[in-house]
């Protein structure tokens, strides 16, 4: 049996929010490895759009991934400052790449809604629910289930079940 607490488990929650485009985005801080700025990377042929590249972070090689392309939100612009937030998922580092890192929010429980099931860019299974802070709708992102899911392809069936 796991002693890795469940969301339900858990009262009080951080999250790091982010823009992409004009909307607020929150993730799970304790997936946030470090946030870095945009540096080139290796292209992947035939990847899909979103799939920048890959870099070389001090020795592992690190997938980017473009959220503004994925969900079809906003220009992608690379410039001084275009932000990378590398994520710890399933045991490996993920680079996304933001328009901009905004706050840490600290939420109860009580003040996540649950995600609707329609009229959003992507599958409301990677949404993990939606809060208001300061007037402002913080769209919360279940990150590990969107990154290790079939639809990006990253990890193999086998890494995404450890998940």
């Amino acid at each position: 049996m796991s002693e890795q607490k469940s969301h339900q488990d858990v009262e009080n929650m951080e999250f790091l929010t982010f823009t992409l485009a004009e909307e607020n985005y929150g993730l799970e801080i304790m997936k946030v490895k470090e946030i870095r700025g945009y540096e080139s990377v290796t292209k992947i042929a035939n990847a899909p759009d979103y799939v920048k590249g890959v870099l070389n972070l001090r020795g592992d090689i690190v997938p980017i991934l473009d959220l503004r392309l994925k969900f079809n939100v906003g220009q992608a612009t690379y410039n001084e400052f275009t932000i990378v937030i590398m994520l710890s998922v399933a045991n490996r580092i993920v680079g996304i790449v933001v328009d901009a890192v905004s706050d840490v929010i600290n939420l109860d429980r009580s003040q996540i809604k649950p995600p609707p099931e329609f009229g959003v860019a992507f599958d409301h299974k990677y949404l993990f629910g939606l809060a208001t802070v300061q007037e402002h709708m913080v769209i919360l992102l279940n990150i590990e289930a969107l990154i290790t899911s079939k639809e990006l392809g990253l990890f193999a069936a086998e890494d995404a079940a450890i998940t």
